[in-house]
């Protein structure tokens, strides 16, 4: 739970869940979390995710996340309990395509994940923001892509 990329996530789930306006109000929210860090470091990791402060609709300056990257919570589970998920919503076939539904965000790694494992059935892969739309080879039945997909996503049933 305390490396780099699971901090980083952390800290965008926090500026897209709610309304940030300094450091040290962000120290605070990982500390929560289960991180120790100085703001040095989130410093640089505020660099690094190229965070921005803008004006709020109360004209409150907070951080923000570039290009509209979002991480809206639906309840008040903690991050680190969110980031536990594999974000997948719901699988669909239709022919030799197959349609993956995910939460917010999470479409790409997924995807990537499947493309960077071996299975002759799937062809490719092209990656929204919440969806992925596989192509499959012709005539594969839809049990093997579950079946693979399983092992990539847990809870894909």
């Amino acid at each position: 739970m305390k490396n780099k990329s699971t901090r980083l996530e952390c800290i965008k789930m926090i500026i897209s869940s709610r309304d940030v306006g300094s450091q040290e109000e962000l120290l605070q929210a990982l500390q929560v979390e289960g991180f120790e860090l100085t703001q040095a470091t989130l410093s640089r990791d505020l660099k690094q995710l190229k965070v921005a402060k803008a004006a709020n609709t109360a004209g409150k300056y907070v951080y923000v996340l570039p290009n509209n990257i979002l991480y809206k919570r639906s309840n008040e589970r903690p991050a680190n309990e969110m980031l536990m998920t594999t974000g997948f919503v719901s699988l669909q076939f239709s022919g030799n395509i197959a349609v993956i539904r995910t939460r917010p965000g999470y479409a790409s790694s997924i995807a990537y994940d499947i493309d960077n494992r071996e299975c002759s059935a799937i062809l490719g892969t092209i990656a929204g923001d919440d969806t992925i739309m596989m192509v499959l080879r012709e005539g594969v039945n839809e049990q093997e892509v579950r079946g693979f997909l399983s092992q990539i996503i847990p809870n894909i049933a």
